[in-house]
């Protein structure tokens, strides 16, 4: 099997990197209902949780983190994902989109058994899929989970086999693949076999999370070489990137150039992490859409590319630019309602154009 990096390089020195015609769309998981929003410190309404996602439902997200089963002590925001996932709201676009993915995340065996218990419940399927998280680091995986990495992954067969009985895909997360705020550098090698351990188990994706956003293309390159030594194929990985450095757009470009088909990101870069000081959050989804688009390549927002630009002011893929503003849209409208400025270039870019054409309109 070739490295990765040698692949790259290779095709870089013969042709410009391109991909297939014939690829498959880059999976957009939009995770700000989630990951996005459950370190924010005011108390988030149970109705604003469940407008964001029917707004991001609506634009055309598909895959979209609904929220989580941990102790309200540790997370507070998340004490309200019963409430969410039960709301009429998602009933109608469960009923609607019978292709929706709304996956929560259950991080030990306790948050699997209220999902369960609340699943018992009810007559309508809520979700169709869990995730869950082990770090790549010693030190993280203290200060998150209380365990080290070799006792963290221990105690996942249990929430595999209870997710496995009642339906359910599972999505594995590896935090501080790149970089860990304890211990600095982390060794591939070692994301690499944790991804392997879970893949394993029965996750159908492992998503490698740079959660304090040090991550470099190169870096990048070399996590995922190693995960192919591991027995970690590409097509199995995600790429879960913070903007901590501003790589993050980068980073998600390389890596789907590399194969990867999956990307993680948050409507207004919504997120952070609270372990690691001035950590932004992940990448917006809003500057993941443009690039990718602008770049030619199919996603699950836009699986078509028109050729004209997504900022571009004619009728060539209106359509497109349409649903584009809309999530650019979302993004401010959420960032409002949270009170914090919206963490996208790009939908702060949009924002900014519209408003200059809306000023030169009244001039006329």
């Amino acid at each position: 099997m070739r490295p990765l990096r040698l692949l790259a390089r290779q095709l870089s020195q013969a042709a410009p990197l391109s991909r297939p015609t014939n690829a498959r769309p880059v999976k957009i998981v939009e995770v700000g209902p989630r990951d996005g929003l459950q370190n924010e410190k005011t108390p988030l309404s149970t109705e604003l949780k469940v407008e964001l996602i029917d707004r991001l439902v609506r634009v055309g997200l598909n895959d979209i983190e609904a929220g989580s089963f941990v102790s309200p002590k540790w997370v507070p925001q998340m004490a309200t994902t019963a409430e969410v996932l039960t709301s009429p709201t998602l009933a109608r676009l469960r009923a609607e989109n019978p292709s929706l993915s709304l996956p929560c995340l259950v991080p030990n065996d306790r948050g699997m058994h209220a999902l369960s218990t609340l699943l018992d419940k009810h007559a309508e399927p809520l979700t169709n899929e869990v995730a869950l998280f082990v770090a790549a680091s010693k030190g993280f995986s203290r200060a998150n989970l209380n365990k080290s990495v070799a006792e963290a992954l221990a105690v996942q067969p249990p929430i595999f086999e209870a997710a496995k009985q009642r339906g359910l895909k599972v999505r594995a997360y590896v935090s501080v693949v790149l970089g860990c705020p304890f211990e600095g550098y982390v060794d591939p090698k070692k994301a690499a076999r944790v991804a392997k351990e879970l893949l394993d188990m029965g996750a159908y994706e492992v998503s490698l999370g740079d959660t304090i956003g040090v991550g470099v293309p190169r870096g990048w390159e070399e996590l995922l070489n190693e995960c192919e030594r591991a027995g970690v194929p590409v097509d199995k990985v995600a790429a879960h990137c913070h903007d901590t450095y501003g790589t993050a757009v980068a980073n998600v470009l390389h890596c789907v150039s590399l194969g990867v088909p999956t990307v993680d990101s948050s409507v207004a870069a919504l997120g952070g992490c609270p372990y690691s000081p001035g950590a932004t959050g992940n990448v917006s989804t809003e500057d993941v859409v443009y690039a990718l688009h602008e770049s030619g390549i199919p996603s699950s927002f836009l699986p078509e590319p028109h050729p004209g630009s997504l900022l571009a002011w004619n009728d060539r893929g209106r359509e497109g630019r349409t649903r584009f503003e809309e999530l650019c849209e979302a993004g401010e409208w959420v960032s409002e309602a949270i009170g914090r400025t919206n963490g996208s270039r790009v939908g702060k870019a949009v924002r900014g154009r519209k408003q200059r054409e809306a000023q030169k309109k009244a001039k006329l």
